[in-house]
């Protein structure tokens, strides 16, 4: 049982920081997006 849970436990950390690393690219990509779309072509 002790074995199972260290093994659950990891795989919520590795989740995590794939979910943090998810929502930074979505940020650069937002951002991105947000710089395309409000400064126009100069």
């Amino acid at each position: 049982m002790k074995k199972l849970q260290l093994r659950f436990e990891e795989l919520v950390k590795k989740n995590k920081e794939e979910l943090l690393a998810d929502q930074k690219r979505i940020e650069i990509i937002e951002k991105r997006l947000d710089d395309k779309y409000t400064n126009p072509k100069k």
